[in-house]
């Protein structure tokens, strides 16, 4: 079904791979990808191993873009200087916090009025549905505050980074890395009925997350087995690439790539995309369409998949893993997290089916849902099925179709134009519930349970058809290839005038005269400060495992306070540690304390460790910072969201240590917010309350050291018992110089 191969390769004439091409070097032949070639034409360093990226548009979701507004004006922004679309999509049913979701849209919209950009209202599309819809196309570079930004079926290059990133377009910087290697994806042979997008994403991920194979690497999606492909289906495996690690993702593009454009309006954005034979990648997947099953992801993570049928020759054994790591996950809150009594004569019984957002959402999956239930009506007495689809326009064509008229008949709720279930903002499941659904994630609690509540539910990801097959079996799981279906033929039609009126495109057209109505849970960054000669660091979380996004912030009500940094620092880690918040407030008092107080605090036993550590450094108190450390073997798998970051930042956290940042955007949003991302190879064993040492910090930063050292202190006497050998890594100029100046503001305010 899916085969990788970790050595380069060249493409040939025919289509094939080989690993040699004579007399063609690595080099010239990376030139011939796509990806290479749209990186080239955006690149602004003049160097193509360290790129500096200028990007196309610019998008952000209302669960972010008042923090990244608030950044970007505290930095000196004085108007967008690329398209910036502001998507009203994450936070629109949640209402928590009373009025403070429509003061943010509110804030958006004045935005929007005075720096130039394009607002798109609650209920009318999912960001990356619109991005499709009206602004990408083929050779374009898009970047997005949501991991999810992938619009490579259409042949843009979209890439989901932390807000610090957007903030840097809008300050006319660029995006600074490392040539990224890129990896064919070579699709052959043709997907089997009732087989859909989200079957051969699950299946990818699940062959290349856990190893690492693709991870901050470019997916370039080539072979034969494209042209089978409708657009949608395109789209659907493309937009989950991000659950594979990967950076970002380019497809060949066709007639029906032309078309498309076409009929949304844009056909003029339309060009041919396709590597040059002889072309060089650093890796090679091949997937055979005609071999992918329908498949099943079991909680807590998208890669967690495997085949329906496999799963139901080894269910109990799988089950009772993932109920065992559910109660690590809930740990002693309430009764134990049960998942086995779902399992009843044989089969798998869910609770709940939801088929929502940017991969669900769309024309085709639903309508195959409509062909699957047929004449079937779901009962209210069991499992329920809801929708949501991606966008006004998908919504509109499938009434007129009568689609959605069908549904309705067959017990479908259909719900707005939003992320709400991805998201975990609307249709918790019931405590120890299992619900299947067509979203991006299914990470522990992102579905919005509160296991330090005592509250734990599970989700299973599966593609929309399947989910409708196991609906129609009256809540038993079943694949859509068990059953017989008349699949039609069903094409959607865009109607474009939706969006006209609705959607305030004011790009170009700013006001700087215009007023920002700021709500009263708006609220200022508080002032932070870069490090001091030497950085002290104590505990306030040491893990084992991954501590993913959803961990360190978790969705779901509390980002209704993603505008005020103080109250949403005091939800992290709620779910995971509920401690951890007070550990870190406590720490941060006293970093407090030393800026008042000469370098010293009011406890007794930091000021000991403070005079022994300037008796042994030979350096004045007030030259060592304090600060809090988070301490973890793989740190920030997960969505793009900066709060994972700028929420430790708040509350007083100057580093991070780990085995491994799982992705690039979160090690940048640490950087961004003036956090260490320190990485070592050594076993990790430092637990809460330990003290460690960076000693020299500034001079390492300053000259570029990518490799530190790291003392784990004796708390008595200030002496060094053993030493960490920590790496940073490459950095940028710019990042070691935001490192130095506490965080970006800082930076650019300078």
């Amino acid at each position: 079904m899916i085969k990788w191969y970790d050595h380069g390769v060249f493409l040939l004439h025919d289509g094939s791979f080989a690993s040699e091409c004579f007399g063609t070097s690595k080099e010239k032949a990376r030139e011939k990808t796509m990806a290479w070639k749209i990186l080239k034409a955006h690149n602004h360093s003049g160097d193509m191993e360290q790129l500096g990226l200028k990007f196309d548009a610019l998008v952000s979701p209302d669960n972010n873009y008042v923090s990244i507004l608030q950044t970007a004006r505290a930095s000196g922004l004085e108007r967008f200087p690329v398209p910036y679309v502001l998507s009203n999509c994450h936070n629109t049913l949640c209402a928590i916090g009373g009025t403070i979701n429509e003061d943010d849209h509110v804030f958006g919209l004045d935005n929007v009025k005075k720096y130039g950009g394009i607002f798109v209202p609650p209920y009318r599309a999912v960001l990356h549905q619109y991005m499709r819809e009206m602004m990408a196309g083929c050779g374009k570079m898009i970047l997005g505050s949501d991991s999810h930004t992938r619009y490579g079926a259409l042949g843009t290059m979209g890439i989901g980074e932390g807000g610090g990133e957007v903030v840097k377009q809008l300050l006319g910087k660029t995006y600074d890395l490392t040539r990224p290697p890129i990896i064919a994806v070579s699709l052959t042979g043709r997907p089997r009925p009732g087989v859909g997008s989200m079957d051969v994403a699950l299946a990818l991920a699940a062959a290349v997350f856990q190893n690492g194979f693709v991870k901050n690497k470019i997916l370039e999606f080539v072979g034969e087995g494209i042209s089978g492909l409708s657009m949608e289906y395109r789209m659907g495996v493309d937009v989950m690439t991000t659950e594979c690690a990967a950076l970002s993702s380019i497809w060949c593009t066709d007639e029906k790539t032309r078309e498309y454009l076409k009929e949304h309006g844009r056909e003029e954005e339309y060009a041919p995309l396709r590597p040059e034979e002889g072309a060089y990648y650093d890796g090679l997947i091949e997937i055979d369409l005609s071999q992918v099953e329908c498949m099943i992801a079991l909680p807590f993570h998208p890669s967690h998949a495997m085949p329906i049928r496999q799963f139901k020759e080894n269910m109990e054994e799988v089950l009772s893993q993932v109920e065992e790591e559910g109660r690590k996950i809930k740990g002693n809150q309430g009764e134990p997290f049960s998942i086995m009594d779902h399992v009843r004569d044989g089969q798998l019984m869910v609770d709940q089916a939801l088929i929502s957002g940017c991969c669900g959402g769309l024309f085709e999956n639903l309508a195959a849902v409509s062909d699957i239930l047929g004449d079937d009506t779901i009962p209210g007495s069991g499992p329920s099925l809801g929708v949501n689809p991606a966008s006004l326009p998908v919504m509109a064509d499938l009434m007129s179709q009568g689609i959605a008229g069908r549904l309705v008949k067959n017990g479908v709720t259909i719900r707005p134009c939003i992320c709400g279930p991805c998201f975990g903002v609307t249709d918790v499941p019931a405590n120890n519930g299992l619900s299947i659904r067509h979203v991006t994630r299914n990470y522990p609690n992102r579905e919005g349970s509160k296991p330090g509540q005592g509250q734990m539910a599970a989700v299973c990801l599966m593609d929309s058809r399947s989910i409708a097959a196991t609906m129609k079996n009256g809540g038993r799981l079943t694949a859509a290839t068990e059953l017989e279906v008349e699949y039609h033929n069903w094409h959607h039609q865009f109607d474009g005038s939706i969006y006209q009126g609705q959607v305030y495109d004011c790009y170009g057209k700013g006001d700087p005269q215009e007023k920002l109505a700021m709500g009263p849970n708006i609220a200022d960054w508080p002032q932070m400060y870069g490090p001091g000669k030497h950085l002290l660091l104590k505990t306030a979380g040491s893990y084992e495992g991954s501590v993913t996004t959803d961990e360190l912030i978790p969705s779901g009500e509390a980002s209704s306070y993603r505008s005020n940094p103080e109250k949403i620092s005091g939800y992290t880690m709620i779910s995971r540690d509920p401690e951890y918040v007070g550990r870190a407030k406590a720490i941060r008092s006293l970093e407090q304390e030393q800026r008042e107080m000469g370098g010293y605090t009011s406890d007794e036993q930091m000021n000991h460790l403070l005079d022994c550590l300037k008796d042994r450094l030979g350096c004045q108190v007030q030259e060592i910072t304090l600060g809090s450390l988070m301490v973890s073997d793989q740190i920030g798998d997960g969505s793009s969201r900066e709060q994972a970051a700028s929420c430790q930042r708040v509350l007083g956290g100057f580093a991070n240590l780990a085995n491994t940042y799982a992705t690039k955007r979160y090690r940048s949003n640490l950087i961004n917010w003036g956090m260490l991302p320190l990485r070592t190879e050594e076993p990790l064993n430092v637990p809460v309350g330990t003290c460690l040492l960076v000693p020299d910090v500034r001079r390492a930063l300053e000259q570029g050291e990518e490799q530190i050292t790291v003392q784990v202190l004796n708390s008595q006497d200030g002496r060094a018992e053993r030493v960490i050998s920590c790496h940073l890594d490459h950095l940028t100029e710019d990042e070691r110089r935001i490192l130095l100046a506490g965080c970006l503001i800082n930076y650019y305010r300078g």
